[in-house]
């Protein structure tokens, strides 16, 4: 759920603040670049022999690191600068030179300025990860440190402070996302002073250490270990509390990189007082401070319980809730996050959702950002576990939303899965009481709604008391009437829903089985004189026949040859309507009970086996057919089933439009299919799922 390369963007406070120093690129000509290196050449000489404490060499050096670091600032001429041998020269003057006495009580010229220079534009050649390595490989690291150690010599001025600070962002820039570097400024002793530097007076000089701890306790163990060790907490702490944003935002990001993966100091930072603060960030008006604080809290609330309860407790979740509806991406994603963490707390559920979580989160599974979208869909997974939950995520029209969503990632997928699973175990009970209340007196629209849910939700035992007893059916059946194509889709997928779980219960329209073959004369006697006594004559061709076996199949021929007809005693009789090969399946299915339906004949059969009430042969033909409707065709087929009362073709004509509706949909005749369907479709529901319940009881 959670997304840790927030925690490392945000440990580059630094470089971004050098960066923003940067002028914009600009295309640099093979003629420029070479007038670029023999200017860089050019200072890095007097660099290079103006190390001393003379008052000229102290101002040469002052300006050619100036020079220096104003071509640093454009990206486009850093390797410049590094090719032609700068850094070397720059590690050089991170220290003073050796000093020179020119009389009683004098001091190094510039003191501090040539030094700060140098460390600002070796952070300027550190933006670059290829030349961090190469910086601290010419001795950077332990000049940088004794920079960070002048605050002990009790000086306060700017010049003590620029350097001190300069030489923090310097830190900061070669330990970025460089584990080898954080580890060597531990072993060179940098720690230790950039905790002392927390309590200095110079809130620029807070700041900058503070952003250095934030990257060097980045994925670093022991650094973190070691910084808590220097007890860095309690400042850090109140940093928190600070009205000034830069510092509250450095200061929680050296939190959230320390917890990070780190149960034991997550524990020791809790038990500092930390957790009161980090919630008051959350109404920061630094939306990276509240971006922070959030995803510190969703870490603290993976601790333990009751941490999670301490959380919602101290007013955490309506600020959370508020920053999910913020423009900003990433303050939505970690106030998701956060409260995906505490939803899955029992206690903090109901809690959530009262505050009014549960529209935002829903509205947050339309993103495109899949950790935002999978951040949401486990916060609701954590809601759905609540049962006075489940009919507000109804009501809202939260089913839907998570049927129809558009989820990124698998993870995801599969998180709405199991909250749809959690919502479908809950439909009984008090909550099915509640449900069927809202669907009989709630407005039209949750009404819709609450029917919808449940054709997807309930168990299939319950489905006559929703949807015939308590008008369910209707409800979906007005949405197959809308001119909102939306509520059409909705309607139909949630009946073809209906319809499946009742075939769960209910034995579905098929082909019939097989009859039991000694009920029949058997294949032998089709069309066979031997004890034939009647003959039809079928396209002038006769067709040998035998009453007993014609009595027996339907009640067509009982009245034929038992009644008043003419037929009664005829010994040939005409058979003008069909077809001699239609005939001969239809006696072939007469004398052996079972023929093979070809689609070529399938229609023509079914006309005659409706004709002479052979309802197992009608079936058949009905079950072949409806193998073969198609969007073209739907329409004749329900048309066919209507002219020979063939319901089973009927019934699949009904489901196949409910399945195919994104096709159907878009034919111009599918209002006027509709409303030709809706009372056969109404009349379909309420034999299924009054006989699904019946079948029911039986078991």
């Amino acid at each position: 759920m959670e997304n840790h390369n927030h925690t490392e963007r945000s440990s580059t406070s630094g470089r971004r603040s050098l960066k923003r120093k940067l002028e914009d690129d600009r295309n640099v000509s093979e003629d420029t670049q070479q007038d670029l290196a023999r200017e860089v050449r050019t200072q890095v000489e007097i660099l290079e022999s103006s190390f001393s404490s003379s008052e000229s060499d102290r101002a040469d050096s002052k300006r050619a690191i100036h020079v220096l670091s104003e071509l640093a600032k454009n990206e486009e001429i850093v390797n410049v600068i590094v090719d032609c041998g700068a850094v070397s020269a720059l590690v050089q003057h991170l220290q003073a030179p050796p000093y020179v006495s020119e009389g009683e009580g004098s001091q190094i010229p510039l003191e501090h300025d040539v030094e700060k220079g140098s460390a600002f534009t070796l952070g300027l050649l550190a933006i670059k990860p290829e030349h961090q390595q190469l910086i601290v490989d010419a001795g950077a690291l332990p000049h940088l440190v004794n920079l960070l150690e002048r605050h002990r010599d009790a000086q306060n001025s700017r010049a003590v402070n620029g350097v001190i600070r300069r030489a923090a962002d310097a830190v900061t820039n070669l330990a970025h996302e460089n584990s080898s570097i954080k580890t060597r400024v531990r072993i060179e002793g940098g720690i230790p002073p950039l905790v002392e530097l927390l309590e200095f007076v110079d809130s620029k000089v807070q700041r900058a250490a503070a952003g250095s701890l934030r990257t060097l306790a980045f994925k670093n163990d022991e650094n973190k270990n070691q910084i808590v060790e220097c007890n860095a907490l309690p400042t850090l702490i109140l940093m928190l509390r600070s009205e000034d944003t830069a510092m509250h935002y450095e200061a929680v990001g050296v939190i959230g990189n320390l917890v990070h993966s780190s149960p034991n100091i997550k524990k020791e930072v809790l038990l500092a007082g930390a957790l009161q603060p980090v919630i008051g960030l959350l109404s920061s008006s630094c939306s990276e401070s509240q971006r922070e604080a959030a995803l510190l809290l969703g870490q603290f609330a993976a601790t333990d319980s009751d941490c999670k309860i301490h959380i919602v407790q101290r007013g955490a979740v309506p600020p959370l809730i508020e920053m999910l509806q913020s423009p900003d991406a990433q303050l939505r994603e970690m106030s998701a996050f956060a409260l995906g963490r505490l939803a899955q707390d029992t206690h903090n559920q109901a809690g959530i959702a009262h505050c009014g979580g549960i529209i935002p989160l829903l509205k947050l599974l339309d993103s495109k950002n899949g950790s935002l979208q999978h951040n949401a869909a486990f916060a609701l997974y954590g809601l759905a576990d609540n049962e006075d939950n489940v009919a507000d995520l109804i009501k809202v029209g939260g089913v839907q939303k998570l049927q129809d969503g558009e989820f990124i990632v698998q993870p995801t997928r599969d998180c709405v899965a199991k909250t749809l699973k959690r919502l479908e175990e809950k439909i009984h009970g008090r909550i099915m009481g509640h449900l069927l209340y809202l669907m009989r007196i709630g407005e039209k629209l949750i009404q819709r709604r609450v029917a919808l849910a449940l054709a997807h939700l309930c168990s299939p035992d319950d489905q006559k008391i929703i949807f015939i007893d308590n008008n369910g059916l209707e409800l979906l059946l007005e949405l197959l009437e809308s001119t909102n194509l939306k509520h059409q889709r909705d309607g139909s997928v949630a009946l073809c829903k209906l319809a499946n779980k009742a075939s769960s219960l209910s034995q579905v329209d098929a082909a019939p089985p097989s009859p039991v073959p000694q009920v029949y004369l058997g294949e032998q006697y089709v069309n066979n004189s031997t004890l034939s006594d009647v003959t039809f004559l079928v396209e002038g061709k006769r067709f040998y026949a035998h009453r007993i076996c014609l009595l027996a199949s339907s009640d067509a021929f009982r009245a034929m040859f038992d009644g008043g007809y003419r037929e009664r005693d005829a010994k040939d009789i005409e058979i003008p309507n069909i077809r001699w090969d239609v005939f001969e399946l239809m006696m072939r299915y007469i004398y052996t009970g079972s023929v093979d339906v070809n689609l070529d004949v399938a229609q023509d059969l079914l006309r005659a086996a409706d004709q002479y009430l052979l309802e197992g042969l009608k079936r058949l033909c009905e079950y072949a057919i409806a193998q073969d409707i198609s969007v073209e065709s739907v329409s004749l087929m329900f048309e066919l089933s209507e002219a020979f009362n063939a319901l089973t073709l009927r019934n699949a004509c009904i489901l196949f439009i409910l399945e195919k509706f994104d096709q159907l949909s878009v034919m111009p005749w599918y209002s006027h299919l509709i409303q030709r369907v809706l009372p056969e479709t109404l009349s379909y529901f309420v034999r299924t799922l009054t006989r699904a319940t019946q079948a029911d009881m039986r078991v």
